[in-house]
């Protein structure tokens, strides 16, 4: 679900760690503690793995030391901001086969644009990079769900232009909700440039407030292993 995921879609060119997200049943958790077994996985820091600590949205972090995978770094998650349930997301994912028949299973890339909507400002590039190669892999013949995608997605300025020249009547709907789209139909400008940089900026704010009461759990589970360690 992370930057190994956006490797797969062309967006990046390496990732150091693996960010998985999963469905947190009993029945799961063990298959995923037996996995991480073997892969000589140690938890690196807070929260602890379990159940209730993935469901309230906290990201549990493994080290990796066998052979191979040393010094890998594996981070897991179930819930992710404003996000669907697992279900949901596991129906519309992507699947890659290798020449072995090995499957990956990835965020489809409306997902995954989703879930990289962070705080952080260098995940806002591989946004407007997952944007346009999907419009590009797609732009010979659309369908209405990904013309939707890209006016509700697209962080590029001049893409945002090409789909106002090529999508008139979905320009004036999607318009409505997103009210930058009426600046694209005027060309690249200085003011559409600016109300994009607004969105990154309102989407980085709700980033914060979501994860605020977050860290202050993480904080609480800092003291907690700090006084336990002590007795």
């Amino acid at each position: 679900m992370g930057g190994q995921a956006c490797v797969f879609y062309g967006a990046a060119q390496v990732s150091k760690d693996i960010d998985i997200l999963i469905l947190s049943e009993p029945d799961n958790l063990v298959r995923l503690e037996a996995a991480i077994q073997q892969l000589q996985g140690r938890r690196i820091a807070v929260p602890p793995f379990s159940a209730a600590v993935l469901d309230r949205g906290h990201a549990v972090h493994f080290r990796c030391d066998a052979s191979g995978v040393q010094g890998l770094r594996v981070d897991v998650m179930s819930r992710l901001r404003a996000s669907p349930d697992f279900a949901a997301m596991w129906e519309r994912r992507t699947t890659f086969v290798d020449e072995t028949d090995l499957e990956y299973h990835l965020l489809c890339v409306p997902d995954l644009v989703h879930a990289k909507k962070t705080q952080r400002s260098k995940d806002w590039p591989v946004i407007e990079l997952l944007v346009t190669i999907h419009y590009r892999e797609n732009m010979s013949d659309p369908s209405q769900r990904h013309i939707d995608f890209w006016f509700r997605e697209a962080r590029s300025a001049e893409l945002l232009v090409e789909l106002c020249r090529r999508f008139p009547e979905q320009m004036k709907k999607q318009s409505q909700a997103r009210p930058l789209i009426s600046l694209a139909a005027e060309g690249v400008n200085d003011e559409l440039r600016a109300a994009l940089d607004a969105e990154v900026r309102a989407e980085q704010a709700k980033d914060r407030a979501y994860w605020e009461p977050l860290r202050r759990e993480l904080e609480q589970f800092r003291r907690d292993h700090r006084d336990g360690g002590a007795r």
